[in-house]
C-alpha cells in the first residue's frame, strides 16, 4: 500500500472519530440543556372546588394556587368551557367568582369540573381553545391536568330522571375516626318503577353508597352508617346526593388525636416515621433550614411507616441535628405548603441522626 493510500485511510478515520465525537457532544449537550440555558421549574398549581349549591349563572372556587398566573376553566364532559375566569395573578385566590360563558349551552349546575391553566398566549384572554391546545395549557401534576370536580346543585329541585333529596339529618360535629348516622328522605317524582345509587359525601368525597328501589311517587326515609376515618379535620360540608340533586349540610370535625410525628428509624438512604395529620400534607425533613427530602403525599389520618428518602449525594453525620416536620399541602409544591400547628407550634420533632440512625453517619461534609 503507497504511502498516499495509508495516508487517505488515516484521514477517513479521522473524520469518522471527529463525527462520532461531535455526536456524542451534541447529546450530552442536549442532555444538560436545561441546566445550561437556566431552564425554570415546571409551573405549579393547586385548587378546591367543593360541592355547593348555586343558580346556574356562577360557581365559585374555595382557593387556587397559582406559581405563574393564568385561569379556572369550568367544564362539564364536554369539549367547550362553559366558564372561565379572569386572568388570575400568580400566587394564592380565595372564593373566585366564576360566570357563566355568553352562549354557553347550559347551566353551571351538575358534576362540573375546574382545571387551572397557565397563561401563555400573547393574546389577551384565555386562548386555549383558540390556538387548538397550543397555549394557555393546564398546569401539570404527575403528568395529568391539575383540577377538581365538585357537584353544583340547583335552587330548583324538580328533575326529571333523577331521585329527589327532600331534607336530611346529619351531626353538626363529629371525630374523624368514628361512624355517624346519617338520615335523608329521598322522593322518585318519576312516572315510572326507578332503580338509583345515593351517596354521603363529606368535603366532596364519597364516604357511603346505596342503591335504592322506588316507585313512581314513592318517598323513603333512609338512613346511611358512615365512618369518618380519612376526612380532613374542620368545618366541612356533608350532603346526599342523587343523580342530579342533594342536600347539604355543615359537619364539625375534630381530628381524633394530636397531630404527630416521630422518628421511628434512619440510615443513609432514608428516614421513617410515623404521623398523625388533620389535612392532607407530608412530613419534611430539614437540616439548619434547608429540607433535605418529603415523604410522598399523607390522607388525613394516622400513617406508620413513613419514608423520606434522602438524595443519593446527602452526608449526614452521626452529630448532626435533624428536623422531621408535618406539612399541610403537597410535596411537589413545597413553596404553597405551610406547617401545621398544635397549641399555636409546628408539629415537628428534632433529633440527632447518631441517636436513631441503623448504621453510622457518612462524617462530616
Amino acid at each position: 500500500m503507497s504511502s498516499r493510500a495509508t495516508f487517505g485511510t488515516l484521514k477517513q478515520i479521522g473524520a469518522i472519530v471527529i463525527a462520532i465525537a461531535i455526536v456524542i457532544a451534541a447529546g450530552i449537550l442536549v442532555g444538560q440543556a436545561p441546566a445550561i440555558f437556566g431552564v425554570e421549574e415546571q409551573p405549579e398549581a393547586s385548587i378546591t372546588f367543593d360541592d355547593q349549591r348555586g343558580n346556574g349563572t356562577s360557581v365559585t372556587i374555595q382557593d387556587v394556587t397559582l406559581s405563574d398566573g393564568g385561569y379556572v376553566v369550568i367544564t362539564d364532559g364536554s369539549d367547550q368551557p362553559l366558564a372561565v375566569s379572569d386572568q388570575l395573578e400568580a400566587g394564592t385566590h380565595e372564593n373566585v367568582t366564576i360566570e357563566r360563558e355568553d352562549g354557553a349551552n347550559r347551566d353551571l349546575v351538575g358534576q362540573l369540573t375546574a382545571t387551572v391553566h397557565q397563561d401563555t398566549s400573547t393574546q389577551e384572554g384565555y386562548a386555549y381553545e383558540a390556538t387548538d391546545g397550543e397555549e394557555d395549557q393546564p398546569y401539570l401534576a404527575d403528568g395529568f391536568p391539575v383540577s377538581a370536580t365538585a357537584t353544583v346543585l340547583s335552587g330548583d329541585s324538580a328533575v326529571s330522571n333523577s331521585f329527589a333529596v327532600d331534607s336530611i339529618d346529619a351531626p353538626s360535629s363529629a371525630t374523624t375516626n368514628e361512624t355517624i348516622s346519617v338520615s335523608a328522605r329521598i322522593r322518585n317524582p318519576t312516572t315510572f318503577q326507578a332503580q338509583q345509587p345515593v351517596e354521603v359525601r363529606i368535603g366532596g368525597a364519597v364516604f357511603a353508597r346505596q342503591v335504592f328501589e322506588l316507585e313512581s311517587g314513592e318517598v323513603r326515609n333512609v338512613t346511611f352508617e358512615v365512618e369518618t376515618n380519612g376526612a380532613p379535620a374542620g368545618n366541612q360540608s356533608i350532603g346526599v346526593y342523587t343523580e342530579d340533586d342533594g342536600e347539604l349540610g355543615q359537619i364539625d370535625l375534630a381530628f381524633h388525636t394530636d397531630p404527630v410525628v416521630a422518628v421511628e428509624a434512619a440510615n443513609n438512604d432514608s428516614v421513617t416515621v410515623s404521623a398523625a395529620t388533620p389535612e392532607e400534607g407530608f412530613v419534611a425533613l430539614e437540616r439548619d433550614g434547608t429540607i433535605l427530602g418529603t415523604s410522598e403525599r399523607l390522607d388525613p389520618g394516622e400513617h406508620g411507616n413513613v419514608t423520606i428518602d434522602l438524595p443519593a449525594d446527602t452526608s449526614i453525620a452521626a452529630d448532626d441535628e435533624l428536623t422531621a416536620t408535618l406539612y399541610a399541602g403537597t410535596p411537589g409544591n413545597i413553596d404553597a405548603a405551610t406547617p401545621i400547628e398544635s397549641g399555636g407550634e409546628p408539629v415537628q420533632t428534632v433529633f440527632t441522626f447518631g441517636a436513631v440512625a441503623d448504621e453510622p453517619g457518612d462524617g462530616e461534609e
